[in-house]
């Protein structure tokens, strides 16, 4: 019987994992976003193993208690597509079909791009290939929807700010915890789990410096083309990301590609877990006509 992961480390660090569903399954490798642990997918997950793949989801840099280094260098993305790859290594299982959300979709594509022996497919939600996001701020309202992580360069102050906003929403009363979730688009699970694991559970400084390295990320890193297989899923109603960055990903991929859009807001994983989890099935099954 295959192990199950619990743990693997990279770079002297303990990354925390949840490795489910049938234990000699397909992995599918699963990286989630800002500001989300791996329970971002858990209304996804049991669609999968449904299917029957084995589901393979980390707790990434600065989410995981035991992977928290200081500084905003330790998470440029070569640190954190390291991670990946570490992970993947440790499975022995050979290519595996990933898949990411927001920043875990950034990961995820810059792991299939510059590690390509290790990705069989790619599914990315919400966020595209990084020039086609970069090509997007001069193109379209993206720019404009990005000022937040201009504001996240500065030090100190953005954790503070929120982790004061979200505790006075948590504490102020039903009409007030509902305006912030409303805000933020978020379901009361969600905005309970932002409480419990990001700000409670002191992952906010070591998130944001996944913003504050961009800054500092080799744009080589970011230009090579992806030859897997790929599917990116964009939303309707994303308040961040612009449909002019869906359009543009397909420049950046030489393999198979499709585009899907779904009536969803940022969250997807959350909000269309069948759906998306449909769409991660298709992708590794190479079925070009679901």
């Amino acid at each position: 019987m295959t192990a199950r992961l619990t743990t693997f480390t990279n770079d002297g660090l303990t990354f925390d994992v949840h490795d489910d569903g049938p234990a000699d399954g397909t992995p599918v490798v699963l990286l989630h976003g800002f500001p989300q642990t791996s329970a971002s997918w858990a209304r996804v997950t049991p669609h999968l193993h449904a299917a029957g793949y084995r589901t393979i989801v980390p707790d990434q840099r600065g989410y995981s208690p035991g992977a928290r280094p200081r500084g905003r260098y330790a998470y440029r993305m070569s640190a954190l597509v390291g991670d990946v790859a570490a992970l993947i290594d440790t499975l022995g299982a050979g290519p595996v079909h990933l898949v990411g959300h927001d920043w875990g979709a950034a990961v995820a594509w810059s792991t299939a791009a510059n590690r390509p022996h290790l990705v069989a497919t790619l599914t990315s939600v919400s966020v595209p290939h990084p020039m086609a996001f970069v090509r997007s701020i001069v193109s379209s309202s993206q720019g404009f929807r990005s000022i937040y992580m201009a504001v996240f360069q500065i030090p100190w102050l953005p954790e503070l700010v929120l982790t004061r906003m979200l505790r006075a929403a948590a504490t102020g009363g039903p009409q007030r915890r509902a305006r912030a979730m409303a805000a933020a688009h978020l379901d009361d699970e969600q905005f309970d789990r932002l409480l419990r694991d990001i700000v409670d559970g002191g992952a906010l400084p070591y998130a944001l410096n996944w913003y504050r390295a961009m800054a500092i990320t080799t744009p080589r890193s970011g230009l090579a083309k992806v030859a897997a297989p790929t599917t990116h899923v964009w939303s309707t109603r994303d308040a961040f990301i612009a449909r002019r960055s869906a359009d543009l990903a397909a420049r950046y991929v030489t393999g198979p590609y499709r585009i899907e859009v779904l009536d969803a807001t940022h969250w997807v994983p959350e909000e269309r877990p069948a759906e998306l989890a449909a769409l991660i099935v298709a992708r590794a099954r190479g079925d070009e006509t679901t």
